[in-house]
């Protein structure tokens, strides 16, 4: 049978002129497009795995009337079924089952192609809405070319992935008269929730294998660093290549780092003023601002770190690996705790001892939505944190509350000023350690920008009031979420005592060693009971930290501004059977598995805690049980439902059932063995 012959020149020829037709200015495989594009395409790796050599057969950047430019990628292929190639999930099959790229797919097919190339676009510019158009075809036997076109919107909102815009014969979309139309199309489509979710945990999934591999890098290969210095290199690489293009910051890349030892312009001088830039362009308080770029300052202007070897400095070897690692993913509208991950990875190469390791170890990113849905936040809640860390609880709270607001307000203009109201005013989280505080920070400006309430202050010593430039205003909580050091008074009850105190109305939850609830934080627990309410006591897996901590937890739910009764009724609900298995391999793709219906069961314990057993449906009365507390007692809030021991007449009747069926069964069995013979 005679091997079909590709077509790919008579598309090219067809595609080609109608790009000529419509009067656009576009650039075959060979020209150059635009500096910065040019050098993404090269930078990133190609359809075969190596470096480089990414070229579209055609490309261009169109203006829409919103004033954006939108860079078109475009690819040919030449056979009848190589338009697209899409996973189970009907996502463009960009992927193997194992997160690493599937190099046969992007370069056999059209989208598939033109997709990789939008996501070079992603990863190494400033550019965040990319449109992919792959075509093919093939000659009907009258020898008609019969096309096919694909065109998907790859973009930051949509992590990458690409999505369908709508089925078209042609490109006419293009010409100037149609394009804003098109744009406008393009920003109708949205993703479902439950899409979203199930890209951000394979995102996480792709997150954590690259800082384990870039922190394995530059703890072996890069002298000289510190684990403070990695931390803010990683911090001072993304702040500098994160830009703020409507305000005229561009994003560092690598040809702007010269390893020159001139005097106020070597590579460390160079990074600290687009910091500076981007800062201002944030529009951050100019205290909060010096103390952002004095921290990262004198690790990034220190001779060693400069001084170039060979023609490069160790500070832009450093940052060409943070940006050729991380870029892509920091660049896509994350929803999740990025620096978390980072935080959790790059403190697993210090030597803490285990009570100092359970300090440090940050909240996984589903019990932080947990945490948040306990605390019933919502797009009106002013959420606070005593022990921020990277700001994942907040990350996780602002999440919610967003989605909340998406959810309630159909004016496109109240919500875009109702987030902004979000992220500058309902959000407030305290860090004492300089060095994680500047991890919160650089989370929250990456969400878009919550930090504008993150403070670099001793929770214990804290008036309740907003930072920098509006100190003289209290804060408004009626939320809040915590994992606090476990380390201090009361394994951590001290914040929670403090910070309830400070509340008059509102929800907490917080994540905690259990011995609090058990004797290890009496007089906090007895507090505490005068001015709120306990609702729930929730055990949690004993694996839930597996590979950093080994710590039981229990999470307990507050209404803040009632003071506890002894008869109000508690939940205690025993959650150590959350559908997650786990594991600490750490060549494994995931450690985090659903096993038995996960997502069912955190709705369902979040309903139970709301409304009680009218909603127990997976769970049983042995996992849920409501009882009391005393509230001079202060060590009775890990209680199990009680376990009945009274034998029943169901009971007595089953046993004699079986005793009678074991005595029959005796009987038969030593039968004569003649009686087998009877009536022979």
């Amino acid at each position: 049978m005679a091997k079909i012959q590709s077509i790919e020149p008579n598309i090219a020829d067809l595609v080609n002129g109608w790009l000529k037709s419509y009067k656009v200015d576009y650039k075959l495989e060979q020209e150059s497009l635009n500096t910065e594009i040019d050098q993404a395409l090269n930078d990133y790796f190609s359809k075969n795995g190596g470096k480089g050599g990414n070229r579209p057969d055609a490309k261009l950047i169109l203006k829409a009337k919103d004033g954006k430019d939108y860079p078109i990628l475009i690819e040919y292929k030449g056979y009848k079924d190589k338009l697209v190639k899409l996973d189970d999930e009907g996502n463009v099959a960009n992927k193997t089952s194992k997160n690493q790229p599937d190099f046969t797919n992007i370069n056999s097919y059209a989208v598939n192609g033109a997709v990789h190339y939008a996501n070079a676009v992603l990863h190494y510019t400033s550019y965040t809405d990319v449109i992919a158009i792959g075509v093919t075809g093939h000659k009907a036997t009258d020898g008609k070319i019969m096309h096919q076109i694909g065109v998907y919107y790859v973009s930051k909102n949509n992590f990458g992935v690409g999505q369908k815009v709508a089925e078209y014969t042609d490109l006419s979309f293009l010409k100037k008269e149609h394009f804003s139309s098109f744009i406008e199309k393009v920003k109708q489509l949205s993703l479902p929730q439950e899409e979203i979710e199930k890209l951000k945990e394979r995102r996480e999934q792709e997150i954590t294998a690259s800082l384990v591999r870039l922190n394995n890098d530059i703890f072996k290969s890069e002298k000289g660093l510190s684990e403070n210095d990695r931390v803010y290199l990683v911090v001072a690489s993304i702040m500098a290549t994160l830009g703020d293009v409507d305000n005229n910051v561009y994003p560092l890349t690598k040809a702007d780092l010269k390893s020159s030892d001139e005097r106020n312009n070597t590579d460390g001088d160079i990074m600290i003023r687009k910091i500076e830039s981007f800062l201002d362009a944030k529009k951050l308080p100019k205290d909060k601002k010096d103390l952002i770029v004095r921290t990262l300052q004198n690790t990034l202007t220190t001779d060693n770190i400069n001084k170039p070897e060979d023609g490069e400095s160790q500070l832009k070897r450093v940052f060409v690996k943070i940006v050729d690692d991380l870029g892509i993913y920091y660049k896509i509208g994350l929803t999740t705790d990025f620096t978390g991950k980072l935080f959790n990875e790059m403190y697993s190469w210090l030597g803490f001892t285990q009570d100092q390791l359970n300090d440090v170890v940050l909240t996984p990113p589903y019990v932080a939505t947990l945490l948040c849905r306990l605390a019933r936040v919502n797009k009106d809640s002013f959420v606070w944190d005593f022990a921020t860390g990277s700001a994942g609880l907040l990350v996780a709270a602002m999440n919610e509350m967003l989605i909340d607001a998406k959810n309630i307000i159909k004016s496109p203009e109240q919500l875009l000023i109702k987030s902004a109201e979000i992220k500058a005013n309902q959000l407030l989280g305290l860090e004492i350690l300089s060095n994680v505080y500047m991890l919160a920070v650089l989370n929250m400006i990456m969400m878009g920008d919550g930090s504008s309430n993150i403070l670099n202050k001793d929770s214990l010593k804290f008036d309740g009031h907003y930072g920098f430039d509006k100190t003289d205003k209290k804060f408004p909580a009626n939320a809040f979420i915590l994992n606090p050091p476990y380390s201090r008074e009361g394994n951590g009850m001290i914040f929670v005592e403090k910070a309830l105190s400070m509340m008059e109305k509102g929800y907490a939850a917080i994540i905690i060693q259990n011995s609090a609830g058990s004797g290890n934080a009496v007089e906090y627990n007895k507090n505490i009971l005068k001015h709120s309410t306990l609702l729930a006591s929730i055990r949690m897996p004993i694996d839930l930290f597996v590979g950093k901590s080994s710590v039981q937890t229990h999470i307990y739910v507050f209404r803040v501004g009632e003071s506890h009764q002894n008869d109000d009724v508690v939940k205690f609900i025993d959650f150590s059977n959350d559908g997650y298995t786990r594991s600490a391999r750490k060549k494994s793709t995931s450690n985090l598995r659903d096993t038995n219906n996960a997502a069912g069961r955190y709705k369902e314990l979040v309903d139970l805690v709301r409304f009680g057993k009218t909603k127990l449906n997976i769970f049983t009365e042995k996992e849920y049980y409501e009882g009391h507390i005393n509230i001079e007692n202060g060590a009775d809030w890990n209680q199990t439902a009680p376990i009945d021991t009274k034998p029943t007449v169901k009971d007595f009747k089953k046993t004699v059932s079986d005793y009678l069926a074991w005595e029959v069964a005796t009987l038969l069995k030593n039968q004569p063995l003649e009686d087998e013979h009877l009536g022979k």
